[in-house]
């Protein structure tokens, strides 16, 4: 098994044993179900910088990127850097998150939050709503074409955004349909762990120009962005770059700055 099956195995798992504590009624009667969503979409469309910084303490392929910097520092220095978005990690047993991060990150900024997690069933997407996320992350290796289609209407029924997550072609092909808003290429191979943006060049000429394109992994610098805005990407989802420094919101205010100069 390679680590993406080893995390949706535990995953499942996971919701399972949620799903028997925390009944879907009772996250539908969180306080933050009823607010007015804000929009990555438009955010991404209207900006000059195209920036989602990440908040990630740890990750399978580095163990420890920061586990010293608060939630809401960190979301406060994104916004103040000018970041279109934030996307939060919330999966404990990988990455070192939590849903509390979300909620942390909510309370902290008025901008467009992504859930970034491992979403196989649609009661972990009642979960980013009651949380507070804006947007939910589908990856299209872990689902197939009728899951995909069955979680993205739903997150749209919550006026959730939904960013679809694909590697290569054939991820591509199987995914794209109307009830998604944005639709991101990683550029990190999830079995071997190799980065090439030349995965989101080959793959920008085959999506379709209703979706705002985001590129995903790998984009360490402003040269990186340059390279990639030439084939329609709107979006840059930044994880380690900011993370792995003592203030990620300044190193993201300069990041942006250089961007945007």
């Amino acid at each position: 098994m390679n680590i993406l099956d080893k995390i949706v195995v535990d995953k499942r798992k996971e919701v399972a044993l949620k799903k028997s504590i925390i009944p879907a009624s009772q996250l539908e009667a969180s306080i933050l179900f009823e607010r007015t969503t804000f929009s990555l979409v438009d955010t991404l469309r209207n900006s000059t910088s195209g920036i989602i910084a990440e908040h990630k303490r740890r990750s399978p392929s580095r163990s420890v990127i920061n586990q010293n910097n608060s939630v809401y520092d960190v979301a406060q220095g994104y916004e103040k850097a000018g970041a279109c978005g934030m996307s939060v990690l919330t999966d404990g047993k990988y990455f070192g998150g939590s849903l509390d991060d979300l909620l942390l990150a909510r309370a902290s900024v008025q901008m467009p939050l992504l859930r970034k997690e491992f979403v196989v069933d649609e009661y972990q997407i009642l979960e980013a709503k009651a949380y507070g996320a804006d947007v939910i992350l589908l990856i299209a290796s872990i689902l197939t074409r009728e899951q995909i289609k069955a979680l993205s209407q739903f997150a749209q029924s919550l006026a959730l955004n939904v960013l679809l997550e694909v590697h290569n072609e054939e991820e591509l092909h199987k995914s794209i349909m109307p009830s998604l808003d944005l639709l991101g290429v990683n550029n990190r191979n999830l079995k071997t762990f190799e980065v090439s943006l030349d995965t989101s060049k080959t793959l920008s000429a085959l999506i379709p120009d209703d979706f705002v394109k985001v590129s995903e992994s790998g984009i360490s610098s402003v040269d990186a962005i340059k390279e990639l805005l030439p084939y329609g990407y709107q979006g840059f989802l930044i994880g380690e770059n900011f993370m792995k420094t003592d203030d990620p919101g300044e190193s993201a205010t300069q990041f942006i700055k250089q961007l945007t100069s």
